[in-house]
């Protein structure tokens, strides 16, 4: 088990805001002051250490010992049932799956091909609803939030947006009233399960998105998306609905497309990447999700 020795005394019962497997186990209300107690008895009797000791006299479990860990090295993420974020959130509830191993494999390739070029927006397109790109999306966001980047996940969906159930945001104003100048930035929910993430919500659904995402004020507002946050990703509706995602590309100036495994069809794929490269925008890359 890969938990650092605790040099705590039989008599020092770790407390709140200890940065200690004890200290965040006591925290997060996985054992109480009294359990702590017997913990440091046989943490002290067997020579031990804390997380072992709590385990053997069966006080947590070995994912709440992951947990804690995650946490010690600013990698948070949530235990199946906790928060009221969609359980489909792999990244926050199952970060250690082959699924989301793939998903930091993709994370790398887009930091080396985009972000590290001195890119910070990136536009996550799908061909159709139900492709699945929204969900890549969020836990697209996640993943990059856990490597410590400030990130920031725009709902630019303003046909059919997802971001607020998926992250059960409930500010009721977003991205529309901040281009029709009927909201601030404060729009902007931050995430508080994650240390470096933030949502901005679609807001009230306009009637004409595409003339509102085509405004010149949407290009001073990715401006200063960019100067606040360190990756901005922009979840937009699928290309089959209009060119609501064409206007966002162009000033985002990339975009990675998601096909979805069985049902995207290549010839759509190759339209796409025409029309984001007419668009004067770059396909950084395309993946492929069974969602």
């Amino acid at each position: 088990m890969n938990q650092a020795a605790l040099p705590i005394s039989m008599n020092t019962v770790p407390r709140t805001g200890d940065s200690s497997i004890g200290g965040l186990l006591l925290e997060s209300g996985k054992i109480t002051p009294e359990n702590a107690e017997r913990v440091l008895r046989m943490q002290k009797e067997l020579g031990i250490r804390f997380g072992e000791a709590a385990l053997r006299l069966g006080l947590i479990t070995e994912a709440d010992i992951q947990q804690v860990l995650a946490r010690q090295f600013d990698y948070p993420y949530l235990q199946k049932g906790e928060g009221k974020y969609s359980h489909l959130l792999v990244a926050a509830y199952d970060p250690f799956t082959p699924q989301v191993e793939k998903l930091r494999a993709i994370r790398s390739q887009l930091m080396l091909r985009w972000f590290a070029r001195g890119h910070k927006a990136l536009v996550v397109l799908g061909g159709a609803s139900g492709d699945g790109a929204s969900l890549f999306a969020a836990n697209l966001a996640v993943v990059f939030s856990q490597l410590g980047e400030r990130t920031l996940l725009v709902d630019a969906n303003l046909r059919n947006p997802r971001q607020h159930e998926i992250f059960d945001v409930q500010t009721r104003q977003g991205l529309s009233d901040v281009l029709a100048g009927r909201a601030q930035l404060d729009a902007i929910t931050k995430v508080e399960s994650f240390v470096d993430l933030s949502v901005l919500g679609s807001g009230t659904l306009p009637p004409n998105p595409q003339e509102l995402l085509s405004r010149s004020s949407f290009a001073n507002l990715n401006t200063e998306l960019e100067s606040l946050f360190d990756i901005v990703i922009y979840d937009v509706a699928a290309y089959a609905l209009g060119s609501d995602a064409m206007a966002i590309a162009a000033r985002a100036g990339g975009v990675l497309i998601v096909a979805r495994k069985n049902q995207s069809l290549l010839s759509d794929i190759n339209a796409m990447a025409e029309q984001i490269v007419q668009s004067g925008a770059k396909v950084v890359g395309s993946v492929m999700v069974d969602f």
